[in-house]
């Protein structure tokens, strides 16, 4: 496949290459030929439209893609419109073997559809082709891939990593997983992603253990492969684990292979974690990283691990607490912004030279990262998250952090997720509103009144929910974070409406 891009696309050593396709083998073989003919792997989404998708083509001037079929009717409206030229498209129904009866979702069971067009070519042609790849010139410090960051606070990003900074936390989760041939992961967090990217992709190759692919989440295909596959491994997130536990069949002996089940992206609620101990055994481990920082800057030890904890410092990761608005750095228990200086930390972000002034900073003669993320640290160096920087509500002067009152929510018995957001508020500035999703058999069994009185007996006065408003579903992000800044700017709107 590194020949074809070569010889046939003519892609030429440095180029950007869009691989957008949901988790499969495709992706992984797109990624690794991308990187074996020179080039830069762009990750993207496989949610986004058409238009989100022109944004990020002509960001990086790509001429070149992997394309999942079932995603081709997104892809095709901009090719002669941007600089796309050439689509490598793929059917996932390629690689299903004769003798697999497992669940698999209706795309990936699709046959291959046959498209004509000029620019257009074959997965299954492209390899027939059977064009040898040139030397592979690409060193360490060369760039690799473009992962780029949610959006959920303005304009995406991409994160220039190199080769190096990709393989620091490969090796580097490789080694803290204590992770053997034998193991067998379960991959069901999105491989565009960079947690999924390392901890379900390359740590399992580098590794030489096996993968169950998941082509996307569905929590009674996640206890079937569990159970069939012997997986022994599962990385994944907080809402993922809040769904599966959700599931009413869920039994223990379906699940009593894991080993290992731990992630990041957001702190696993502690009255879920205990549910999860419960019927399976096992701890959560968590960890926390970044985009910018290829997945993880902490770890928990596997052995003691605390809950809703970050962890402490990965491999050769300096990590200290600073006061956001003056740089000072702060001791044991004081609350402020994550700084980090480490082998995974990204070049900076491609073609935004402010962004770059703005996010680094240099202490000692080291250079940090600022991770716009606030938090503390404990006597033993573990880590702890607070909240994001921009996410801290003034309600009549006082700090209220969201993730805070969330973690009391989630222990209430008829509350399956929560989101707390500030609402504008004429008399406090803000107010704490909180929007929850409720377990099965508790809608009409429980009211608004009922959670702010049960909030009241277990939060001080300043932070409990004065607000609550019942949901069905959380918009989410394609990497399975809730998007409080969607649901914050809903209220918002509703109190300009107001003034109108």
């Amino acid at each position: 496949m590194a020949g074809y891009l070569q010889h046939k696309l003519g892609v030429s050593s440095g180029d950007k290459v869009l691989l957008f396709m949901q988790n499969s083998p495709q992706f992984i073989i797109g990624y690794y030929a991308i990187l074996r003919a020179n080039a830069v792997v762009v990750p993207i989404n496989p949610m986004f439209t058409a238009n989100e998708l022109e944004f990020y083509i002509r960001d990086c001037g790509i001429k070149t893609a992997f394309v999942g079929q079932e995603l081709y009717e997104r892809v095709q409206p901009l090719i002669g419109t941007t600089t796309l030229d050439n689509l490598v498209i793929a059917a996932y129904s390629d690689y299903i073997g004769s003798k697999f009866e497992g669940s698999i979702p209706v795309e990936a069971k699709a046959p291959r559809v046959i498209l004509s067009e000029s620019g257009h070519y074959l997965w299954s042609e492209a390899l027939q082709a059977n064009y040898p790849p040139s030397e592979h010139t690409a060193k360490g410090d060369d760039l690799a891939i473009l992962p780029y960051t949610s959006g959920t606070t303005g304009l995406p990003k991409g994160c220039m990593h190199t080769n190096r900074t990709v393989n620091a936390n490969t090796v580097g989760c490789y080694h803290w997983s204590n992770t053997t041939p034998n193991a067998v992961h379960l991959m069901t967090l999105p491989l565009f992603h960079v947690t999924g990217m390392v901890h379900s992709m390359h740590m399992p190759i580098y590794s030489g253990s096996t993968i169950v692919i998941m082509t996307r989440w569905n929590r009674e295909a996640a206890v079937e492969h569990i159970k069939n596959q012997r997986c022994t491994h599962w990385v994944t997130i907080a809402t993922m684990i809040v769904d599966f536990l959700a599931n009413p069949a869920l039994k223990a002996d379906d699940i009593a292979s894991l080993t290992s089940i731990s992630g990041g992206g957001a702190t696993l609620p502690e009255a879920v974690g205990e549910k999860l101990f419960n019927i399976s055994g096992l701890r959560f481990v968590e960890g926390y990283g970044l985009s910018e920082t290829i997945a993880q800057t902490h770890f928990n030890p596997a052995e003691r691990p605390k809950m809703q904890c970050l962890g402490v410092p990965s491999f050769d990761v300096d990590a200290r607490i600073i006061e956001p608005a003056t740089g000072k750095e702060l001791g044991i228990g004081e609350v402020g912004e994550i700084i980090v200086n480490g082998p995974q930390v990204m070049v900076g972000y491609y073609n935004r030279d402010d962004e770059n002034r703005n996010s680094f900073m240099e202490i000692d003669g080291k250079k940090f990262f600022r991770t716009g993320d606030i938090g503390r640290y404990d006597e033993e160096g573990y880590f702890f998250m607070v909240d994001r920087v921009k996410r801290m509500i003034n309600a009549s002067g006082f700090k209220v952090w969201p993730t805070e009152v969330e973690s009391y929510l989630y222990k209430h018995p008829a509350i399956q997720q929560a989101c707390v957001v500030g609402a504008p508020d004429p008399r406090r500035g803000e107010t704490v509103k909180a929007f929850v999703i409720l377990n099965e058999g508790y809608e009409g069994k429980v009211s608004k009144e009922e959670i702010i009185e049960w909030s009241k007996e277990h939060m001080a006065a300043y932070k409990y929910p004065r607000l609550i408003e019942f949901r069905k579903q959380f918009p989410m992000t394609s990497s399975g974070k809730i998007l409080w800044r969607t649901l914050q700017e809903e209220e918002k709107e509703k109190a300009e409406n107001k003034v109108k």
